[in-house]
């Protein structure tokens, strides 16, 4: 045999074994042994079981000689690759990613405890990428191509991702998965070190005597996270209605009306946005309104809702501070097409909001309450805060970790009678003196 032939032999047989190992390769075979009909009459779990013995049976008999871990991995990857999203399955099942940010075919990033970090998976090509981003959005009856690159769609588990793609995306198809942590009670927010005991306990009785509630923060701060565990305080005889972008609050009250905002369709109809889904709620006889989040003009409607009878709302916010979330609502409710005057706007905010929670991300990926302000300023007065409480943080210490004081404030009189004669208790620490307590001291 020439030298041709051999190397041409070696080169064919190198083929042939990266064929084989290959997740297209088993993916196609799979596909030409099952039997399509009879998989769709099975639920998802029973597919996954059909389709794993089908893939070993497969191994057994053309796969490769591989070890029991290199064959049960590439069985779960080829079984990903037909039923789910592929090389994002594990990532998706995996409790301690909160965040995954896929940056083209080779770059692929997750939230752990609050710090990003790169990972070593990736997708084959970007073809697999895209089929991965054509299974997403077609869940959601959308389409993504040249002419729509940027979706917004929810998986059937429930997390929020966003998509775009070239020509927007210079650096390939990106993908960006958030997901929703099970619902945290105020408890179980107190135990991590996001608020103290005594602070947690003045919170449930703002909502618990029906004070407006506005939460505010950075991205992946919290703010739902903490809406979802402040919302458990109202009683569960009330009338709720809660209002998303993407269904993500977890009520726990019986009454409970769950609304969530439309995109348009592939034609650029049927948009129905949280404007309109707030308006619609004030037909629907509510003791509370409580949305996700405040980003537009709808911001106005809202502001006129908590003034027409509907206490104890709560809505989150993006802000920096529990300042600046004040007069990001005032910019928010002027971008409405009616033509209010900011003096307008700024004595319907003073005279609906009653208490701002800000929540901050720190250094060490913490997230926890950075401040609370009690709006005390009337008609025709400028904005004014009166503090609650503020967290001062510590330079980053040895352990890698943030550390701090919880500073608290007594309640002005006219605040203090309003939770009193809702018939609720005030904890001792915000009726005397300022006090302080170190991060994670017995209270």
């Amino acid at each position: 045999m020439g030298l041709r032939n051999r190397l041409y032999e070696t080169s064919q047989n190198a083929r042939e074994s990266a064929d084989r190992n290959s997740v297209s390769h088993w993916r196609q075979r799979l596909l030409s042994e099952v039997n399509l009909d009879d998989l769709a009459k099975l639920s998802m779990q029973q597919r996954r079981i059909r389709l794993e013995k089908v893939v070993g049976h497969l191994l057994s008999r053309e796969g490769p000689v591989l070890s029991d871990r290199e064959r049960s991995a590439l069985i779960r990857r080829v079984v990903d690759e037909a039923l789910g999203l592929g090389v994002l399955e594990p990532l998706l099942a995996d409790d301690s990613v909160t965040e995954i940010m896929v940056n083209g075919p080779d770059d692929i990033y997750v939230e752990r405890a609050g710090r990003v970090e790169k990972i070593t998976t990736t997708f084959a090509n970007e073809n697999q990428l895209m089929q991965t981003i054509d299974r997403i959005v077609s869940q959601v009856n959308r389409r993504v191509d040249e002419s729509s690159p940027m979706v917004d769609a929810r998986l059937p588990s429930g997390e929020r991702v966003n998509v775009i793609i070239p020509p927007l995306a210079l650096t390939g198809p990106t993908i960006t998965i958030r997901r929703f942590p099970k619902p945290f009670t105020i408890k179980q927010l107190a135990a991590k070190g996001s608020l103290d005991e005594h602070t947690a306990a003045l919170l449930a009785a703002f909502v618990r005597a029906r004070f407006n509630i506005i939460i505010a923060g950075g991205t992946g701060s919290g703010k739902t996270t903490f809406l979802n565990a402040l919302s458990a305080f109202a009683p569960n005889s009330e009338r709720i209605i809660t209002i998303e972008d993407s269904a993500e609050l977890q009520l726990q009250q019986d009454h409970v009306i769950r609304l969530e905002s439309r995109p348009p369709n592939m034609e650029g109809a049927g948009q129905v946005t949280i404007r309109d889904l707030v308006r619609n709620s004030l037909r629907m006889r509510p003791d509370r309104i409580i949305i996700g989040e405040v980003r537009g003009a709808e911001t106005l409607d809202m502001l006129q809702a908590m003034n027409t009878g509907h206490d104890g709302s709560l809505a989150t916010v993006h802000a920096n501070s529990a300042d600046d979330a004040v007069y990001r609502l005032l910019t928010l409710a002027s971008m409405s097409e009616v033509k209010i005057p900011f003096e307008a706007i700024q004595d319907q905010i003073n005279a609906a909001v009653d208490v701002i929670v800000h929540l901050s991300r720190y250094a060490d990926g913490s997230r926890r309450v950075g401040e609370i302000g009690v709006v005390t300023s009337a008609r025709r007065e400028a904005f004014k805060l009166s503090p609650v409480l503020r967290f001062e943080a510590q330079p980053l210490g040895p352990d890698g970790r943030v550390h701090g004081e919880f500073h608290r404030f007594p309640l002005l009189d006219h605040i203090a009678q309003r939770v009193t004669n809702a018939g609720e208790t005030i904890p001792p620490v915000f009726t005397g003196a300022p006090t302080r307590t170190p991060l994670g001291a017995a209270p």
